[in-house]
């Protein structure tokens, strides 16, 4: 009886966590559009980073067993690999705005059920392959390439979705030797490094006012991850992720009405092909486990 309550929490705090990403990324297409984006990504991981330490220091063994890794190499190389693709993301958000951006975006569950068998190894059968392929046909019908419409642009959220799904599955190999604990601790701090070292030569002074919704961005930031970690811990993965797609509509939702933006009817069934797709393989995954 305890295990649907759990689950029924999970999908509640799942669906908050798909609200808040939305709003970050709607501040984030208002901040980069004035401001440089790797400026404006270097500060938000600046905070992320301490939330990841205060978080860390807190817990049984502090930092030291957070950043306690027989994996370095990989650790850092998830850390950076999720910055650049926030950079990526947000410079698509600029380019093409919220609702092309996320609806190219959605079909990074396909990529990452495409590529689990070469990185990790996992039998992906026929039908799981059919619809990755659906998927893919989506994307086709939301890019229209050879309708005289497409754009490159349109390429730059396909990368940012090669680019997560890569995190992901480079998340899962972690897992195998490594905590949560200590892939989150590794990936705030490396990617605020690598922020760093990249947003310092970009830096521009920022009016008083978008200082505000810097800081709103930081704090829900922080709070959207600590979500996001209480979905996982009160339910089963499988359960949750689905609702990660609400993202989608929420963002879009955004675009339309803050930044009026259009949905073209392309777009839209492009979308509904690519997110039935990546249920049905999250369902599919679901059902070979059991």
């Amino acid at each position: 009886m305890s295990a649907p309550q759990n689950n029924s929490l999970g999908i509640w705090l799942m669906c908050a966590t798909a609200f808040i990403f939305a709003v970050q990324d709607a501040m984030s297409q208002h901040l980069a559009g004035e401001y440089n984006v790797f400026m404006i990504i270097m500060i938000r991981y600046w905070f992320f980073a301490s939330f990841v330490i205060v978080v860390a220091s807190r817990q049984a063994g502090g930092i030291r067993k957070a950043a306690a890794t027989t994996q370095p190499l990989l650790q850092i190389f998830r850390g950076v690999l999720l910055a650049l693709e926030v950079c990526v993301m947000v410079s698509a958000f600029v380019v093409l705005g919220l609702v092309e951006s996320h609806a190219v975006f959605a079909v990074y569950p396909l990529l990452i059920a495409a590529l689990s068998g070469p990185v990790l190894g996992e039998k992906v059968g026929w039908r799981r392959w059919s619809a990755i392929a659906i998927g893919f046909a989506g994307v086709l019908i939301i890019l229209q390439p050879g309708f005289g419409v497409f754009h490159p642009a349109a390429l730059i959220p396909l990368l940012a979705a090669f680019m997560f799904a890569l995190y992901g599955l480079l998340t899962r190999y972690a897992a195998r030797r490594d905590s949560a604990a200590v892939s989150f601790f590794w990936t705030g701090t490396a990617g605020a490094v690598t922020m760093t070292l990249i947003g310092v030569w970009f830096w521009e002074p920022m009016v008083a006012g978008d200082w505000l919704w810097m800081g709103v961005l930081c704090m829900t930031s922080a709070f959207s991850h600590f979500l996001l970690i209480r979905a996982y811990e009160v339910a089963e993965a499988s359960a949750v992720q689905p609702f990660a797609y609400l993202q989608l509509p929420f963002a879009a939702a955004f675009g339309l009405l803050m930044f009026g933006e259009t949905l073209r009817n392309n777009v839209a069934l492009g979308t509904l092909v690519v997110v039935g797709a990546g249920l049905f393989t999250l369902w599919r995954a679901r059902q070979v486990k059991a």
